[in-house]
């Protein structure tokens, strides 16, 4: 499900201004752009991926690094920091998206506004923009624990129901509840009841919406299989206890047997520590598709273009789910590919039809965009344009 650029059927809110204020490397940026694709160019160190990291904040959650609040203010400032982007694209003109902290007498407090009036969550910013992406740190992806597929995950389901998150928050406070009534052996028949009941409601919700994302993305791998891509299509299954049960059972019928798990297993759980049956002990399973093998043991270079692969089905997912084409932020994504492999990224990206950000230590990297890219050269907290996109 590819479109020639500027034909994508869903609408494509598009980053035309950047503000940033005391954010991370930056005491005050303020970048302008005209094309549907930015390339940031520098060293190390830069700012590149903190400008990417400030995009992401306008997602559900913590921004692609998942960093606390207080490590997003530059240091020296003044404690809180600001974002501001001007969209276009909608229908009544230009959107402007704005958050960032404000310093209160306890404690730095996340602000949001949509056209500069207060929102109550970054939720709200999921009705105009969709955000994906990816990082080096998730090169080690399939090779690593189960955790990160399942951080994972969970981004890929956020970026499609952005209430996923919370539901994941209000599951990890229900088991750490009852891993306490536990470990404190005051955890009389009442008290665990409540706790088991919450879990496996919460266990069973969070559970569907991993299965149902997973099971349209597999859907759509399936349908645009391409032998000769140079970005392999994968398998992707979830597996664990409560998977097989959400997949074979109503919700209902679902929760009630977790719940008996959880009651049944008390005495176990208590021994681990945790709670060893649930969602919290489900794996994404990947494999490479054309290879038949598990993506684990594919090759470094194999794993990375599956990765990409797997990220581009993801955004076109988000796009048929939303109606939003997502912006979509890859920090130094293009040094570990050959030319051929970089031009059929380029072509892939631009198919997409949302906006795309780019981030390479090497401003070579982008030649091939020059002239249908905004380029610029990041140093020390500020940007300097190296090329701009052509008029249509």
């Amino acid at each position: 499900m590819t479109f020639p650029a500027g034909d994508s059927p869903f609408r494509a809110l598009r980053i035309r201004r950047v503000v940033l204020a005391d954010f991370r490397s930056y005491a005050a940026l303020d970048l302008r752009l005209s094309a549907n694709i930015a390339a940031l160019a520098g060293e190390n160190g830069a700012g590149k991926t903190n400008l990417l990291e400030a995009i992401s904040l306008f997602t559900p959650g913590r921004g692609l690094r998942r960093a606390e609040l207080a490590d997003l203010a530059r240091e020296g400032g003044g404690g809180g920091f600001a974002v501001s982007l001007e969209l276009t694209g909608e229908a009544g003109g230009p959107l402007q998206l704005g958050t960032g902290a404000e310093m209160a007498p306890e404690g730095a407090q996340k602000k949001y506004r949509i056209d500069r009036e207060p929102v109550s969550s970054s939720r709200a910013f999921a009705d105009h923009v969709r955000i994906v992406w990816l990082t080096p740190a998730m090169d080690g992806l399939f090779a690593g624990p189960a955790g990160e597929r399942r951080r994972f995950l969970d981004r890929l389901v956020l970026a499609v129901d952005s209430e996923h998150g919370a539901r994941v928050g209000a599951l990890e406070r229900a088991l750490r509840n009852r891993n306490k009534l536990l470990e404190e052996r005051r955890g009389e028949k009442i008290w665990l009841d409540a706790a088991e009941r919450e879990i496996a409601e919460l266990g069973i919700a969070v559970a569907a919406a991993r299965r149902e994302t997973v099971e349209r993305l597999a859907a759509l791998i399936a349908a645009g299989r391409d032998a000769e891509s140079p970005f392999p299509w994968a398998d992707i299954a979830l597996e664990g206890e409560i998977d097989r049960l959400t997949a074979e059972r109503p919700a209902l019928e679902a929760e009630e047997m977790f719940r008996v798990l959880l009651r049944d297993n008390r005495a176990r759980d208590a021994a681990a520590g945790r709670s060893l049956i649930g969602p919290q002990a489900s794996d994404l399973i990947v494999r490479h598709g054309p290879k038949q093998c598990d993506a684990r043991r594919a090759s470094t270079g194999e794993q990375k273009a599956l990765l990409v692969g797997l990220v581009l089905a993801h955004a076109q997912l988000v796009a048929a789910m939303s109606g939003i084409a997502p912006l979509v932020l890859l920090d130094e994504i293009a040094a570990h590919f050959d030319p051929r492999r970089r031009r059929a990224l380029f072509d892939a990206l631009a198919a997409l039809g949302g906006q795309i950000w780019m981030t390479g230590a090497d401003a070579s990297l982008f030649d091939d965009l020059i002239g249908r890219a905004d380029i610029f050269t990041v140093c020390n907290g500020s940007l300097s344009p190296l090329s701009r996109a052509e008029a249509p």
